[in-house]
């Protein structure tokens, strides 16, 4: 390969990386500015933080909301580099997708521990409190097995039901409710089209599940 043949192939990769880079740009900032606008008219926060995780990758957002049965809403966004030609193809094998964190800090007591988790998503085992002591079983939604762990059935009964009412449960990655942080929390893959839908079912969840039995007594 001569110098000539060389400099031409590392040019037009040049280009294409430019072009790349402007358009996943915007294409990230554009998503980004779209969820913050969809779970604000939701939650309707009294106050607002945003933290940003830098590289068009997302941000970290922590609502005060103190109204219903929520006291604090934050949730995470981290998206796939589609402005980085080289690390995007790499990002889909390990990243797979866009993900969304919630954590709702809600103002009752949650009493007991109660998780599902998809099989197979989580390459490494995740940390759960007291989880020799839990009760285990596999349970199927929408086609996908979930493995729930909970001191009593019908707690998981309740979280698989949210899951089920959610646009695409089989988005929903790992749903738990944890007393030690008394924090609700769900893992899951942002649909543009529906993640005012689904989060609007999660804060309904936390206002009326959660502040009732069997969670909180």
């Amino acid at each position: 390969m001569n110098n000539q043949v060389l400099f031409t192939i590392i040019f037009v990769l040049a280009g294409i990386s430019v072009i790349q880079y402007y358009r996943g740009r915007k294409l990230n900032l554009l998503l980004m500015e779209h969820y913050i606008k969809e779970v604000k008219e939701i939650v309707k926060p009294e106050d607002e933080n945003y933290t940003w995780l830098g590289g068009y990758i997302g941000f970290r957002a922590e609502y005060k909301v103190n109204r219903g049965n929520i006291r604090k809403f934050e949730y995470t966004l981290t998206l796939l580099p589609r402005h980085s030609i080289l690390y995007f193809p790499i990002s889909l094998l390990t990243s797979r997708y866009d993900k969304i964190y919630f954590v709702i800090r809600p103002f009752a007591e949650i009493r007991r521990e109660a998780h599902l988790i998809q099989k197979g998503y989580y390459r490494l085992k995740p940390d759960i409190e007291n989880e020799d002591f839990l009760q285990r079983e596999t349970v199927e939604i929408a086609g996908k097995q979930y493995e729930a762990l909970y001191e009593k059935k019908r707690d998981v009964e309740k979280l698989k039901e949210l899951v089920e009412s959610l646009s695409k449960p089989h988005n929903v990655k790992h749903v738990s409710l944890a007393p030690k942080t008394n924090v609700f929390y769900v893992l899951m893959k942002p649909e543009p089209d529906t993640i005012g839908e689904d989060v609007e079912k999660i804060v309904r969840f936390v206002n009326q599940k959660i502040k009732e039995s069997p969670f909180s007594s």
